[in-house]
C-alpha cells in the first residue's frame, strides 16, 4: 500500500517517519511518498527521513516528490500537514491579535481562525486532486486548527476525510504514568472539539477514577497537560481538560506573561526553524546522516521545550549537553492516530482512538455533521464515536459557542464573506465583540491580499 504525505518538508516529519517504519510492515505500506512545493527543503528533511529508515531495516521505500500527481495516484492513505504563508504567516497571526489584546496562538481564536482562513480553500483542492488521482484513500488531517479545517472538508462533501491530533494519546499516556497503569489497559473517555475538549471518564479494571483524579493535586502536578492549571479550577470543573483551554481559563494570564516576555512563541519557532535548516543545508548529510539527525533533534529538542513555555511562564527547560547522545521519540505521535486506524480497518483489531470527525448525533444540540473531537471505537467497519457522559453545562455552553464560530468561518471562507467573518469572530469567546472582530477581520483580510484575494 502507499501512503502519501502532503507537506513532507515540515520539521516533524523525521519524526512522523520514525512511527510509520515501527508499525508499516504489520500494515502493509510498501511506499511512502513525500510531497511539498519546497523542493529544497524538502530535500534536507527527505534526506534525514531516508536515514531513519534506513535504520529501522523495514522494506518500505521512500521516495521525496514535488509533483502532485505522482504524489497521490493510487496512494491508500493520505496524511495533509500543511502551513499556507510558512513560518513567517504564524508570526503574523499572533502579532495581529496581541495588537488588540487577544490571544493569537495558530489552533485558538483569531490565530486559528487566519490559518484557517488561508489553508481551507488549498486543502479543498487537494482533496479535488485526492479525489481524481486516489478515490478510495483515507485522508488524515493534521494541518491546524486541525477540527476546524477537518469541518470544511466535510461541509465541501469530502466524508473520507478523519482529523488527527496527537494531544489526546499523549495526555492518555501521561495519566497512566501518573497512576502507574498500562495506558493498553486504561479506558480515557474524552468528548470536545480540536483542542477544545475534556475527559469525562478514566476507567481502570472496570473502576471510574475521575472524581478522585479531578481533586487529587499530587496526580495534578505531576501530568504535564494538566500542571499549568490552578488544581482548584480542575477540582471545580469535575473535568480533566484539554491543555488547549488554558487560553479560555486563563485568558487575561496567557496575554499577560507574553506581553511581559516581549516575545511570542512564533518568533522562537520561525527564528529555530530557520536555523536548523541553514545549518543542516550546510552539511553533507549522505556523507554523515547521523551526525546530521544529531543536530536535527537538538533543533527539535529545543522547540518542543518552548511548548507553551511563555504563556504559562514557566521558564527555560535545560538542554542536552554537547557530548549527549540523543535518541529519536520512541512514541507514534500524531502518526499512531493514522496507523491504530489503518491496523484496525485492515486487521478488524478492535480499540478505543480519539478522532475528529462528523459525530454531532452523539452530543445533544450539535447537528449531525457537526465534526466533533470524540473517542471512537475502531472496527473493520471503520470508526463508530462512543457516546459520551453528558457534559456539564459550563463546558457544554463553550463547545457550543466555539462550534458556531467554526461554522460561521466555513461559511466565510466557501463564500469569500467578510459579514461571515466577522461574526465567527464575533462569537467567539477569545473575542466576544463586534467592533474588535471587525478590525482583526481587516487587519487579516489585508496581512495576507496576495492569499485570499477580494472578499466581499
Amino acid at each position: 500500500m502507499k501512503l502519501a504525505l502532503i507537506g513532507g518538508a515540515g520539521v516533524r516529519a523525521v519524526f512522523f517517519t520514525k512511527s510509520l517504519t515501527m508499525l508499516a510492515q504489520e500494515i502493509g505500506i510498501t511506499k511512502f511518498v513525500m510531497y511539498d512545493i519546497n523542493r529544497e527543503k524538502l530535500e534536507i528533511i527527505g534526506k534525514l527521513c531516508k536515514h531513519v529508515v534506513a535504520e529501522s531495516g523495514i522494506p518500505m521505500e521512500l521516495e521525496f516528490s514535488d509533483d502532485i500527481e505522482y504524489a497521490l495516484t493510487d496512494a491508500d492513505y493520505v496524511i495533509t500537514t500543511i502551513r499556507v504563508g510558512n513560518d513567517r504567516s504564524r508570526v503574523i497571526d499572533e502579532q495581529i491579535a496581541l495588537k488588540y489584546g487577544v490571544i493569537g496562538q495558530e489552533t485558538t481564536g483569531p490565530g486559528g481562525f487566519s490559518m484557517a482562513i488561508r489553508t481551507i480553500p488549498v486543502l479543498l483542492d487537494y482533496c479535488e486532486k485526492i479525489k481524481r488521482l486516489a478515490p478510495n484513500a483515507w485522508v488524515f488531517n493534521f494541518t491546524n486548527p486541525s477540527g476546524l479545517v477537518t469541518q470544511a472538508m466535510h461541509t465541501a462533501g469530502y466524508d473520507r476525510v478523519i482529523g488527527i491530533c496527537d494531544t489526546p494519546s499523549s495526555t492518555k499516556i501521561r495519566i497512566a504514568e501518573a497512576i502507574n497503569a498500562n495506558p493498553d489497559e486504561l479506558y480515557v473517555e474524552f468528548v470536545g472539539l480540536n483542542h477544545l475538549s475534556w475527559i469525562t471518564s478514566v476507567v481502570q479494571d472496570g473502576e471510574e477514577l475521575l472524581q478522585d483524579l479531578v481533586s487529587d493535586k499530587a496526580f495534578i502536578a505531576k501530568v504535564g497537560e494538566f500542571k499549568m492549571f490552578d488544581p482548584d479550577l480542575i477540582d471545580t470543573l469535575k473535568l480533566l481538560p484539554n491543555e488547549y483551554l488554558y487560553y479560555y481559563y486563563n485568558r487575561e494570564q496567557a496575554v499577560e506573561n507574553i506581553m511581559k516576555s516581549g516575545d511570542t512563541r512564533a518568533k522562537f519557532v520561525e527564528a529555530n526553524n530557520a536555523e536548523m535548516l541553514r545549518v543542516l543545508g550546510e552539511m553533507d548529510i549522505d556523507a554523515d546522516p547521523e551526525a546530521a539527525l544529531q543536530t536535527y533533534l537538538r533543533f527539535m529538542h529545543k522547540r518542543e521545550s518552548s511548548y507553551m513555555a511563555i504563556e504559562t511562564s514557566k521558564g527555560p527547560i535545560e538542554q542536552p549537553a554537547e557530548n549527549e547522545k540523543l535518541e529519536m521519540p520512541n512514541t507514534l505521535g500524531y502518526a499512531g492516530v493514522m496507523l491504530d486506524f489503518a491496523r484496525a480497518m485492515n486487521q478488524g483489531i478492535e480499540k478505543h482512538i480519539v478522532l475528529n470527525i462528523p459525530a454531532g448525533d452523539y452530543v445533544e444540540g450539535f447537528e449531525k455533521n457537526d465534526v466533533l473531537e470524540i473517542t471512537c471505537r475502531m472496527t473493520a467497519e471503520g470508526a463508530v464515536p462512543v457516546t459520551p457522559k453528558k457534559l456539564p453545562e459550563h463546558a457544554y455552553q463553550l463547545m457550543k459557542n466555539v462550534k458556531l464560530f467554526e461554522r460561521y468561518t466555513v461559511e466565510a471562507v466557501l463564500n469569500k464573506s467578510k459579514d461571515s467573518a466577522i461574526k465567527a469572530l464575533m462569537v467567539h469567546p477569545l473575542v466576544n465583540s463586534y467592533s474588535m472582530a471587525k478590525s482583526l477581520v481587516n487587519d487579516y483580510l489585508e496581512a495576507y491580499a496576495d492569499i485570499l484575494g477580494e472578499w466581499e
